[in-house]
């Protein structure tokens, strides 16, 4: 499950409460969106005390397309849940979260980082990165694809297009900076040569 929850993080640019507050219902394999319209508040990481929640500003709800890849790792995850579903019938705590437990109550916010450490540690990567550091990625690939800020804007969720520009001011800094490099070594290249 861990592949598709991050892979779902890193291809939505969700917050991680909305992922773990998503159900089925709000998955449309057939248009492939997902519509947030809520986020998992567990503040204690009690697995049976989680409170479904407005997210955090009203330009929060969304509705976005998502990569049919994504999706169909979605699908293959529902189908497995079902069997799951059936194995454990009246034990299984069924509110339809896509991102369940297999006793069927929502994954815990905790849970997520501590697999996210699990996974770096395997990897052997040795950067702190966080669940929110695959929304901070997402934006980056956006804006390095020529995304448009109103459009960034609108599939992160942000209502003030402040925090959009300030995230998008920092991020094209970067490229700046990283395009000031490419052309000076390009630049000495080409006088090395003649």
């Amino acid at each position: 499950m861990d592949y598709v929850i991050f892979s779902t993080l890193a291809y939505s640019g969700m917050r991680l409460g909305e992922l773990l507050a998503l159900q089925w219902k709000d998955i449309d394999f057939k248009e492939h969106t997902i519509s947030i319209t809520k986020t998992l508040h567990n503040p204690r990481n009690n697995e049976s005390q989680y409170k479904l929640l407005p997210p955090k500003t009203s330009g929060s709800i969304r509705t976005i397309k998502m990569d049919p890849n994504v999706m169909a790792l979605l699908k293959k995850h529902k189908a497995e849940q079902n069997e799951i579903k059936l194995r454990t019938r009246d034990k299984y705590h069924d509110n339809d979260f896509v991102f369940a437990q297999p006793n069927g109550y929502p994954e815990v916010m905790k849970k997520g980082e501590l697999r996210m450490e699990r996974l770096l540690k395997i990897a052997k990567i040795d950067k702190h990165v966080t669940p929110h550091s695959l929304r901070h990625t997402h934006t980056s690939l956006l804006i390095e694809a020529g995304v448009g800020i109103k459009e960034i804007q609108q599939r992160l969720g942000h209502t003030d297009i402040e925090t959009t520009m300030n995230i998008y001011a920092h991020m094209t800094k970067n490229l700046e900076e990283k395009a000031s490099q490419k052309f000076s070594e390009l630049m000495r290249s080409f006088i090395t040569n003649l």
